[in-house]
């Protein structure tokens, strides 16, 4: 396990410099990355952050730029899946659980993607996108679901990261998992008042 820490650091520090080699493209690449085939646990929460410190001004775009990338990479992934994917996600989910999960994805659609998107890791967000591909959902649904989350996550990293600079680092690095919990109580909240909502309206 030591080793295996020790080389994601060293990827991790290696895709920064990518990154800032590069600028804004260099982070759409890591994101597209990170959300497709390799896992970069924060880095591009990082870049974001370190991009904005050092150019404020250009913070929309950095955030930007990185849910671009993030999207793009989430969409391969999800074209994979609704390709060939059900052989394999169904190695790692009991038949039984699985028809269950699918049968919950295609009743609420592109909408549970939204929580776990929002989220930073630990969340094992590529299941989600992978059993979205199984389960058919629509592509657009699924691109504006992605590019909705992230864009008001990496946003708010940015924004943070103007207004308050390298202490938003080290939140992102040992605090932002707290916020787990907290979200995904919110966001059920407004989800539930949402689907009540609509029920009274058919009503």
């Amino acid at each position: 396990m030591h080793k295996i820490g020790e080389l994601m650091r060293q990827l991790s520090g290696a895709s920064q410099q990518f990154a800032e080699q590069l600028g804004g493209f260099g982070l759409l690449l890591i994101a597209f990355v990170d959300s497709s085939f390799l896992t970069l646990p924060e880095v591009a929460d990082a870049l974001v952050v370190i991009f904005t410190i050092k150019e404020p001004d250009r913070w929309l775009y950095w955030a930007a730029m990185t849910t671009v990338g993030s999207t793009a990479g989430c969409a391969v992934l999800y074209g994979l899946a609704r390709a060939g994917g059900h052989a394999m996600v169904r190695r790692g989910i009991h038949e039984r659980h699985l028809d269950k999960v699918l049968a919950w994805f295609r009743s609420h659609g592109a909408l549970v993607l939204i929580v776990p998107a929002l989220l930073p890791p630990p969340m094992p967000f590529k299941v989600f996108v992978l059993l979205a591909g199984v389960a058919d959902i629509r592509p657009w649904p699924f691109i504006i679901a992605i590019f909705t989350a992230r864009g008001f996550r990496y946003g708010v990293e940015a924004w943070l990261a103007r207004r308050y600079g390298h202490a938003v680092i080290e939140f992102i690095t040992h605090d932002a998992t707290r916020l787990i919990w907290p979200v995904v109580g919110i966001v059920t909240v407004l989800g539930l008042a949402w689907w009540w909502y609509q029920r009274s309206m058919k009503d």
